[in-house]
């Protein structure tokens, strides 16, 4: 088997040196919700001494609320939000002379996306107009994955080490207990069910089929080097290749 591991870096928060070199791939803030240029443009550039893939991560202008709270936009703003930030993080790329893979929403926006097919749509839109050849990297078996369908293009699976789920797949709010994962161990042993599984495991025990390429851990949280290195650990022990998209 084959899989990615990503995270969330560029964020001005966590370890983001160390994680560089247990990941594959690093999603990286493209400057609204967090971060900024001199930020994406040292973050990027450590990718790439490191081997680590690297996309744009786009989400709403809330650098008070972290990108966490929902917005409503009308179709014209949304897609100048998601062009801003992807045209962005594609020149920061360009001007080291670097190639941006793939693309992956943040936050209340991805959340929103995974609910609504017809809101990630027009945010994958906007963002292949600016990068046509990016990698979706989508919520495996939510409305994500199915607008990354109906667009067509290579678009990779996300499941989370660090979150619990919903019985359709979506991620339970962080507002409630148990939604974020700290147990190290306890997170690789069941993203390796899930794995075995082909599917995501809901909190109720509930199973989702879905094709899993990449497992994500968010780089913000105090447990997510230790998270990192031990869900590496276990994949690698199981036989799992690691590569990136």
């Amino acid at each position: 088997m084959k899989l990615d591991l990503n995270a969330d870096l560029g964020e001005g928060c966590g370890d983001d040196a160390a994680l560089m070199q247990v990941i594959t791939s690093a999603n990286i803030c493209c400057g609204l919700h967090a971060g900024g240029p001199v930020l994406m443009a040292q973050t990027m550039a450590a990718a790439a001494r490191a081997g680590v893939g690297i996309g744009a991560h786009p989400g709403f202008d809330d650098r008070a609320n972290f990108g966490r709270t929902r917005q409503h936009l009308g179709a014209d703003d949304l897609t100048a939000l998601i062009a801003y930030q992807t045209g962005a993080a594609q020149a920061v790329a360009r001007a080291q002379g670097l190639r941006l893979r793939h693309f992956k929403l943040h936050g209340a926006l991805a959340n929103m996306a995974s609910e609504d097919a017809d809101l990630a749509r027009a945010c994958y839109r906007a963002a292949r107009a600016v990068v046509p050849d990016l990698v979706l990297m989508v919520l495996a078996a939510t409305a994500q994955e199915q607008a990354a369908h109906e667009i067509g293009g290579a678009w990779a699976g996300e499941i989370f080490a660090d979150r619990a789920y919903n019985d359709d797949a979506t991620l339970v709010d962080r507002a409630l207990p148990g939604a974020v994962l700290h147990d190290p161990h306890a997170a690789a042993a069941r993203i390796l069910e899930m794995l075995r599984a082909g599917a995501i495991i809901a909190g109720s025990g509930h199973r989702i089929p879905a094709r899993i390429d990449t497992v994500c851990l968010h780089g913000d949280t105090p447990e997510a080097l230790a998270m990192a290195r031990a869900l590496r650990a276990a994949l690698l022990g199981a036989g799992v290749t690691l590569a990136a998209l």
